[in-house]
């Protein structure tokens, strides 16, 4: 894909992995089902994913003090670092994949990305009914 690809090849890291850190970073102290929630993952896989990304070094469960049953989720310095240089991979991915470019108005290029990714599903009648 446009962007698994490069992200793999220049990071070592896929697109799922590079949504979790992103959103870590940007919310450190997410709980696993949040994480899960905003990326419309179910929990089970969003918990194998953040156990991967913990062995690699990359992410920390730090206990939640306010629920001894959930774990509060953090970037490591590898991990953080992880997320800055791969963005530009993946925002340069998906600037090839949806047309955009540099010049594009942020409004603008947030309404022209958004069609664009809503089109592929729709070609391919995902989660469309059968009937």
């Amino acid at each position: 894909m446009v962007l698994s690809g490069p992200l793999r090849e220049r990071h070592g890291i896929v697109t799922s992995q590079f949504g979790f850190l992103r959103r870590l970073h940007d919310h450190p102290g997410s709980r696993v089902a949040a994480l899960a929630a905003e990326s419309a993952v179910g929990v089970g896989a969003t918990s194998k994913g953040v156990d991967r990304l913990e062995k690699q070094g990359r992410v920390l469960r730090q206990p939640n003090p306010s629920d001894r049953r959930s774990s509060l989720l953090a970037l490591t310095d590898d991990g953080s670092q992880l997320v800055d240089a791969a963005e530009k991979t993946f925002t340069d991915g998906l600037a090839e994949l949806t047309g955009n470019t540099p010049d594009d108005s942020p409004a603008s290029a947030t309404v022209h990305t958004v069609s664009k990714l809503r089109s592929v599903p729709e070609r391919g009648q995902i989660g469309t009914p059968t009937s």
